[in-house]
């Protein structure tokens, strides 16, 4: 007696495994997206208000998300209502500060000289509704003076104004990650970097700072500030040489060593510095 056997008709092979396309086009898909941002998004710029009239707030919010519309920027905004607020914690991380000058607690004067003790890359500009105040401002560098009440594009051309100043700036400047937080490092201040194992150590005037990064790519950032890799662990900075004895760079009284194969280069590069300076 014969035995009828169901059997589910098997499935042909495309040659093409099913997830793994879908995984192919997902990561196509997130390329095009990043790419397609990547076009319309020139940069990142972290503004700080510092106010306490609510109002003013909500009507400087609404300018800088326009202006972020119009100029295809991204920017991150934190407001503050007092100068102390401001102070606790700062980590010279903004771009630009507008800062109110009459404030409950700590003026905006006040709180501004003391920014600048820690910070004197950061653009500064005040918000007062009487002109007189605002002569003030260049003690400590401000940049301009809005008054209340202010219209859409006078505020964005003093924000051009601004923005432009602190990309000027941040090109002399490094932030780096710490065990203990950010660093904002100025690159005068760096002597040089030295490569340790999975980190690197900026030997700078104010101490040295350790942070995850690979020389080789610091050394393509930091040639165009006049940084040469002067052997396998060390990239110096050439404004910074103090002398050159036997396989040695002897920089604020410390030893970098010198690869043999790079020792003529060195000396040229640093010839061609002394005659540029």
């Amino acid at each position: 007696r014969s035995r009828e056997i169901n059997e589910k008709p098997k499935k042909k092979y495309s040659g093409i495994d099913e997830p793994f396309t879908v995984l192919v086009l997902l990561l196509l898909l997130i390329g095009l997206v990043c790419l397609y941002s990547a076009s319309y998004v020139v940069a990142l710029d972290d503004i700080a208000i510092v106010e306490d009239d609510e109002l003013f707030v909500k009507q400087l919010e609404t300018y800088i998300i326009q202006y972020k519309e119009e100029r295809k920027r991204e920017i991150k905004i934190s407001i503050f209502e007092d100068g102390e607020d401001i102070l606790e914690n700062y980590k010279c991380q903004y771009n630009v500060i507008f800062m109110d000058i009459r404030m409950r607690f700590m003026d905006g004067m006040t709180a501004a000289e003391k920014i600048r003790k820690l910070d004197q890359e950061v653009v500064i500009m005040f918000i007062t509704n009487m002109t007189q105040y605002a002569v003030q401002g260049y003690e400590v560098d401000a940049l301009d003076y809005i008054v209340k009440p202010v219209e859409y594009f006078a505020f964005s051309q003093k924000l051009d104004k601004a923005i432009e100043r602190s990309k000027k700036r941040d090109d002399n400047y490094l932030m780096i990650s710490t065990d203990t937080g950010v660093q904002k490092l100025a690159i005068s201040d760096i002597y040089y970097i030295e490569s340790l194992g999975h980190n690197v150590i900026y030997h700078t005037k104010k101490g040295d700072f350790s942070t995850r990064a690979v020389l080789k790519d610091l050394e393509n950032k930091m040639i165009k500030y006049g940084f040469y890799r002067c052997g396998k662990g060390f990239l110096i900075n050439l404004r910074k040489v103090d002398a050159v004895k036997n396989s040695d760079c002897i920089i604020n009284g410390e030893r970098s060593p010198i690869s043999r194969m790079k020792r003529k280069e060195l000396m040229e590069q640093l010839i061609q510095f002394v005659n540029e300076d």
